[in-house]
């Protein structure tokens, strides 16, 4: 018996690796020497010699960072600017995600068009499609601005009730701040929804036996039993502000490279990696000796 759990054990092990294999491939030979000599970057003096056009680099240990983290003056702004939308976004994103799921993973009449709903912002925001939004002025309107396309104009509706500019601008802030909220938990929804369809319904069974509500139910079963869907969650949700477009590190730092600033921009990345990285792994461990380990005593 012990064998064959051995056999099916290594079995799935080997469709894993097999379904991730191209990606392995890929990154050996597309990403990871531009990998390493961005690293290299990081410590190093860099100049290009264009006749043979090669990379020159003469190490000078931790000066680039040094120069980000005290002699620029922008830098650290925008590293404390995404480094707070990255520790607040996160537990926002989950919890809503988390939410949701348990809501649309109820048995009601038109559930598949409500998930539908939720999922739709991921295809939008890909491709052709969120480049023509974003050149429309109903695009701005969805987004709570002050376009005149087919939506709802909140900021005319808050004019017209005589508002202060001050409340106003407040009060657009903070529904684009929901709107972006739901736009962004399309695959965190799905997700969620996926773990919870692989509880298995006995366990509901024997807590209705015993007497517990729905909200003992969720904390003593549905939040246990989504451990590992919840930090795929995390992880997946910290990956996505990471390298949102929007991310004022981000485009700091592409905008270095764009102009052939060779060591600037690869400095400015990795820094925010390596503070996003200690971030997330300590929130990662946390949740996992804190929360989850409670219920798997």
């Amino acid at each position: 018996m012990k064998r064959g759990l051995k056999d099916f054990t290594r079995k799935k092990q080997m469709y894993g690796r097999m379904f991730i294999l191209p990606w392995e491939i890929g990154f050996i030979l597309f990403f990871l020497q531009p990998l390493v000599q961005s690293l290299v970057f990081v410590f190093s003096k860099v100049n290009v010699d264009f006749e043979n056009g090669v990379f020159l680099t003469e190490w000078n240990g931790i000066e680039n960072i040094r120069y980000f983290l005290y002699e620029d003056t922008q830098y650290v702004d925008y590293l404390v600017e995404s480094l707070t939308s990255f520790v607040l976004n996160i537990p926002l994103i989950v919890s809503l995600s988390l939410i949701v799921g348990v809501l649309l993973n109820q048995k009601f009449k038109g559930r598949v068009m409500f998930r539908s709903i939720f999922f739709l912002p991921v295809i939008i925001a890909t491709g052709v499609v969120m480049t023509y939004l974003t050149g429309d002025a109903t695009a701005e309107s969805m987004r709570g601005g002050t376009g005149a396309g087919n939506g709802i104009d909140i900021s005319g509706i808050l004019m017209s009730m005589n508002l202060t500019s001050n409340i106003t601008s407040k009060v657009i802030g903070f529904v684009n701040q929901i709107f972006d909220l739901f736009w962004d938990c399309g695959v965190q929804i799905v997700l969620f929804i996926s773990g919870l369809q692989s509880i298995p319904e006995q366990l509901y069974e024997v807590c209705r036996v015993e007497g517990a509500n729905k909200w003992e139910e969720f904390w003593y079963v549905t939040f246990p039993m989504l451990s590992g869907t919840t930090l795929l969650v995390i992880v997946f949700t910290a990956i996505e502000i990471f390298t949102d477009s929007n991310n004022s590190v981000m485009t700091y730092g592409f905008n270095a490279m764009r102009q052939n600033m060779w060591w600037q921009g690869p400095t400015i990345l990795w820094i925010y990696f390596a503070l996003v990285g200690v971030i997330l792994g300590l929130a990662v461990l946390i949740i996992q000796k804190k929360i989850f380990a409670k219920w798997a005593q």
